[in-house]
């Protein structure tokens, strides 16, 4: 029998931005076959996002983008047929959920594609309540979607996609705002889609730990956005996590941690690729004679994390920033129930939860980001609820989830200068300022691109850019490393140390228990709105319990590691 035609055929595809210099993606050429779950990697900016709106037409018809080559879903030239067509054939997930979410209620969003395909009311009706259930939104459908945490927002796009129906589905960062609750829920609903055989999916994904046993293939990037590796997923990693690591592209938090054994003469053979793998690997190594059981990679004691064992002049035990009896309330919602805190000068927290706990709202009202109420919050010496705009900026800087929701100059260069310009700092001294962040960050070639048409690597190390300038003592960051490859996730978060060394406070939410586990000094565990535990990093996370009660779940690496006696290899 002749083989069916590929769901998408891309042949010698380059896609150059407006202001840009080169194409990324460039040359790409590959084919998505029914059943297939595809996971394209590659380090940030590399064309990743890029390479996504390409396939339903939004390039080259809706986004300013030369593109050369051709792209053909379900058989349809994607440059010559019209976006509505080409969304039969192709459902789209964006990185940011907030660019596709356009209704009054949840129901509404998700019937929103169906009713425009003029479906009959009976299927409409049927495929809306089969994705909302498949994504654990039924029961709220009848709420505005802005009232939903950011990842159950994320949720509700992946519903809108499964209810179009169209043989591929594109998602790009799907679970980065998701809970491990969250996660499991929608690998589980996209596994029931490919099941049938007649469906397949593309992921753009850094949480490689859910991913690894949903994927059946996975196609690479490299930094100039060409195709370097396409293959079967596992053989990809485990042949190639060298040169993956060096490039900078993000592998399972296992493979990782046996490339750091490696380093230190425990070498696993064939690399794990889960921390089942991981400990069965183990089971067989005697790690009785080797230093690692007591210490780690730099010889300090096994179990704390790299915040703790840099903690010194960063860190003096002087509360600086306090809440007491904080509620907010948005609209007729009480998010937060009178929370009591206080986070030291110099620590590095992280406030973590289940989706909707309340995470966000927290960290805005102790960054002034959303006004406390008055005399609930003092923030180095002021309270946000009463303090001036220019008087909060001195002494916090924040960073959003979504870092487009910040900008507002029409080039990079100008978004960092813009908070030192407001403080009538010398030209001179914002050229050389500007300049050094560029650097710092990566970003040199970027200065007069506009910042909405940066990749999301690149937006999100903007934003943090624009939040460090103006050397506030206190810096906040919602999800700083969503949308960074593992280099640039791993420069961010040692920069974050050596800011906290030389005496920066710095909060953080993720959902990214390992990076919690290996980086901070300090946890805050949110729960419906209250919180339920505060402490020292390597403390709390001796209780499990304490993380389940919270809809949380402990990396299983660390647990593979502690039962092996390896305690941390960061």
């Amino acid at each position: 029998m002749r083989p069916s035609a590929p769901l998408l055929r891309v042949r010698e595809l380059s896609l150059t931005h407006a202001d840009a210099a080169h194409p990324s993606p460039r040359d790409v050429t590959f084919d998505i076959d029914a059943g297939e779950v595809v996971l394209l990697l590659g380090p940030s900016g590399s064309g990743k996002s890029t390479l996504t709106l390409a396939l339903n037409g939004l390039i080259p018809h809706a986004l300013p983008a030369t593109m050369t080559g051709t792209v053909e879903a379900g058989g349809i030239d994607t440059a010559h047929a019209q976006t509505a067509t080409l969304s039969t054939q192709v459902a789209m997930v964006f990185q940011d959920p907030d660019a596709q979410i356009v209704t009054g209620t949840v129901y509404d969003e998700v019937a929103f594609g169906p009713e425009n395909l003029l479906l009959p009311l009976a299927v409409v009706r049927a495929r809306v309540e089969e994705a909302l259930r498949r994504v654990g939104l039924w029961d709220r459908r009848d709420e505005n979607p802005d009232h939903l945490s950011g990842g159950g927002r994320q949720r509700l796009a992946i519903a809108c996609a499964l209810a179009m129906g169209s043989p591929l589905i594109v998602l790009d960062e799907p679970t980065a705002n998701l809970d491990p609750q969250g996660i499991d829920d929608v690998y589980a609903a996209l596994a029931d889609v490919v099941a049938a055989g007649d469906r397949a999916i593309l992921l753009v994904e850094h949480n490689l730990d859910a991913a690894m046993a949903f994927v059946t293939r996975t196609v690479v990037l490299d930094r100039e956005g060409r195709v370097v590796f396409d293959g079967p997923a596992a053989e990809v990693i485990r042949e190639h996590a060298d040169e993956l690591l060096r490039m900078g592209v993000w592998l399972p938090a296992a493979t990782l941690a046996a490339l750091r054994l490696r380093d230190r003469g425990i070498t696993l053979d064939p690399l794990p690729l889960s921390p089942h793998e991981l400990a069965d690997a183990l089971a067989g190594v005697d790690v009785s004679s080797r230093s690692a059981r007591s210490t780690t990679a730099d010889g300090l004691p096994a179990g704390s994390t790299t915040a703790e064992r840099r903690d010194g002049a960063g860190h003096d035990d002087t509360v600086i920033i306090r809440a007491r009896g904080l509620t907010v309330r948005r609209r007729r919602t009480e998010i937060l129930h009178g929370i009591d805190l206080e986070l030291d000068a110099g620590s590095l927290t992280a406030i973590v939860g289940a989706n909707g706990a309340g995470k966000t709202t927290l960290i805005q009202a102790l960054a002034g980001v959303v006004p406390p109420p008055r005399g609930r919050v003092t923030v180095d010496g002021i309270d946000p609820g009463t303090a001036s705009p220019r008087d909060l900026a001195a002494r916090v800087g924040f960073v959003f989830q979504n870092p487009e929701h910040q900008f507002i100059a029409p080039t990079v260069f100008d978004e960092l200068a813009h908070g030192l310009r407001l403080r009538h700092v010398p030209d001179a001294e914002i050229s050389t300022r500007v300049d050094e962040m560029l650097r710092r960050f990566g970003l040199e070639h970027k200065a007069e691109v506009h910042p909405f048409l940066l990749s999301g690597g690149e937006k999100r190390r903007l934003s943090v850019g624009t939040a460090l300038i103006t050397r506030p003592r206190v810096l906040a960051l919602d999800e700083p490393t969503f949308g960074q490859d593992r280099a640039r996730a791993a420069e961010l978060l040692d920069l974050l140390q050596d800011l906290r060394q030389e005496g920066t406070t710095i909060v953080i939410v993720t959902h990214d228990l390992q990076l919690v586990a290996e980086h901070t000094t300090h946890v805050v565990v949110l729960a419906e709105g209250r919180v339920r535990a505060v402490g020292r990093t390597v403390a709390l996370f001796q209780d499990e319990q304490l993380f389940a009660d919270a809809g949380l779940r402990l990396p299983a690496l660390q647990r593979v590691l502690a039962t092996a006696g390896l305690g941390a290899t960061s």
